[in-house]
């Protein structure tokens, strides 16, 4: 039969795992987690409706690559969290995007691209902490069958 059970004794470490048991591989994985902000734009040198101020709610999805540590783990998505919530959301939820970001047309292309660089950059900046940690894409999703992406391979060898 399938349904709840009781965990009869929680494994301990040192006890039942040893230390050096934790970290099963030595290969490259990625991870991903996703976001969503709201904010408003228009586009220039664009005829259409986008040309009007108006708004959206937007995906963000990122996937990271690395290397695990010895408990495991190649970054806590906590971590991809904070970096998320201090270092890019603040220039993007509930903001006219036009001002905040740097001069560009608010295209999820340019975004995307502009994104995927801040990402980088935390990342950079934390390498003791995630060594061999890199941005393997972004996709910035302006609606929710249309997305722009940049992926790693194009934007180091563009």
């Amino acid at each position: 039969m399938y349904g709840f059970r009781v965990v009869d004794k929680l494994q301990k470490i040192n006890e039942d795992i040893k230390s050096d048991q934790l970290k099963y591989h030595a290969k490259r994985v990625l991870v991903s987690k996703e976001f969503t902000f709201d904010a408003a734009h228009h586009l220039h040198c664009y005829e259409g409706k986008c040309k009007n101020l108006h708004g959206h709610t937007y995906r963000v999805i990122f996937g990271l690559s690395g290397f695990i540590d010895d408990r495991g783990l190649l970054i806590d998505f906590g971590d991809i969290k904070e970096i998320w919530k201090n270092e890019i959301e603040i220039f993007l939820d509930h903001k006219y995007l036009n001002e905040t970001l740097p001069l560009m047309n608010t295209t999820a292309e340019n975004m995307v691209v502009w994104i995927y660089e801040k990402m980088a950059d935390a990342l950079n900046k934390r390498q003791e902490q995630y060594d061999g940690a890199r941005v393997e894409f972004v996709r910035l999703y302006e609606t929710p069958t249309s997305y722009a992406e940049a992926k790693r391979e194009w934007m180091e060898h563009e």
